[in-house]
């Protein structure tokens, strides 16, 4: 059986270009993690659903648990049980263990919105159109390099936010882009749509994009500025799935392929 590949993305950050004088509204990442969709998935699955069943009390009867960072980070919801030390500790610990343990690759591209917006003569000069177009080129090389094949999946946000990234995502694949012509986007990517889930369906695949995305945008702003990251649950979180990121295949650098600044 062929195997298929599938992109899920999740944003840290907002695309306009509103207070971008405010350090937590200049940046804006994006983070792509893409995973066989057989047995390597179901076992990403299989340990998360593991984790919400001993640690929360799910289960499979039960409505869906979205391991949502915010709400995990400000203990809402079923994560309130989270409050109590030890099984706060339980939780971290299979968490790290669910996606250390997991068969992913994944790039961050973090664009500073105060920098490209002085930069009129680009082409894609809406911020999250520019870094969904270096998203797609970095999977879409990793899918080539490999003789694979896959899709794209992103969380759906509501009708405005979803209508503006399948238009964004159609565009892309339509027209290429300065790296990727339409014909090279067509030849790894099965479909010129992007699928759409809401939070509230649990894909797995979503979820740990969401976890990382704010880690790994944060480390990367972080390392811009010369600035020390915080030791704290995302930093080890992150460092958990360090040795997923994209790199060259030869060299194994990661700047450029894992991580991506563009400004």
């Amino acid at each position: 059986m062929e195997r298929r590949f599938r992109l899920y993305v999740d944003e840290s950050g907002d695309h306009t270009f509103t207070r971008v004088d405010e350090p937590n509204h200049r940046y804006l990442g994006l983070l792509g993690v893409w995973i066989d969709i057989g047995e390597p998935y179901r076992n990403l699955l299989r340990a998360l659903n593991e984790l919400k069943s001993e640690v929360l009390g799910w289960h499979p009867d039960d409505p869906p648990i979205c391991l949502h960072r915010k709400d995990i980070l400000h203990r809402r919801g079923v994560f309130s049980s989270l409050q109590d030390p030890g099984r706060d500790k339980e939780f971290c610990n299979g968490l790290i263990r669910a996606i250390g343990g997991a068969q992913f690759c994944m790039t961050c591209v973090v664009i500073d919105k105060a920098s490209h917006g002085t930069k009129t003569y680009r082409e894609l000069f809406h911020p999250y159109h520019y870094c969904v177009a270096a998203l797609l080129e970095r999977y879409a090389g990793w899918l080539r390099l490999k003789s694979l094949k896959g899709d794209v999946m992103a969380e759906s946000r509501g009708k405005v936010e979803d209508h503006e990234l399948s238009a964004v995502f159609e565009q892309t694949l339509r027209h290429g882009t300065r790296f990727h012509s339409a014909e090279s986007f067509g030849r790894v990517l099965t479909s010129k749509s992007i699928k759409l889930k809401k939070k509230q369906h649990a894909i797995a695949g979503l979820e740990v994009a969401d976890l990382l995305a704010h880690p790994f945008k944060r480390e990367m702003v972080a390392e811009r500025l010369g600035e020390p990251v915080p030791e704290d649950f995302s930093a080890t979180l992150l460092e958990a799935a360090r040795a997923k990121m994209n790199c060259h295949a030869s060299s194994g650098r990661v700047p450029g392929y894992g991580k991506v600044w563009l400004d």
